[in-house]
């Protein structure tokens, strides 16, 4: 059975740096241990990378959110070195918004069941774990709870619900 694990902009700015949380920090070695475990199947591992230019204050989300981060080529805008991301991945996909809105280049039967994990639960992850749900209604879509943070706890608690309310499979 083919596996894909999504890993969603576990980023430097978003774990301890810019936007960084406790709570973020704490899901670090779950997430490591989660993308060994795939690595060592063989199954198929996308990371997203947050992606914004100089101008992130001037653009819709800048305004709402004025706070910058993720800023490419930063040292915030790179994934976590301990996850060895330019080593475990198939793909990085750097994304200027929430959710990648290229998931449909991929096919459903390359993909199998699709976990996602990362940052933020209520933000990316929700995004990312919705649009793939949609484009690929037949495949098996989970979340582990363990491995994502969100802006806040209850934040989390709510991206999960929703999530679940949409057919995705929340693990705890």
């Amino acid at each position: 059975m083919k596996r894909t694990l999504v890993v969603v902009d576990m980023q430097n700015d978003f774990i301890d740096g810019a936007l960084g949380t406790k709570e973020a920090v704490a899901i670090v070695p779950a997430v490591k241990k989660k993308i060994e475990e795939y690595k060592e199947n063989g199954d198929k591992i996308i990371f997203t990378r947050d992606t914004h230019g100089e101008d992130y204050m001037k653009t819709q989300e800048g305004k709402r959110l004025p706070v910058p981060h993720c800023i490419k080529d930063t040292e915030g805008w790179q994934i976590r070195e301990v996850l060895d991301a330019d080593s475990n991945a198939d793909r990085i996909i750097d994304k200027d918004r929430f959710g990648y809105t290229g998931w449909s280049e991929f096919k459903a039967e390359d993909l199998g069941d699709i976990e996602v994990i990362g940052l933020c639960t209520d933000i990316c992850v929700v995004s990312n774990a919705i649009l793939l749900k949609a484009i690929f209604p037949e495949n098996k879509i989970s979340v582990d709870a363990s491995c994502c943070a969100g802006v806040t706890p209850e934040a989390h608690e709510a991206a999960l619900t929703t999530m679940a309310s949409c057919q995705i499979e929340i693990i705890r």
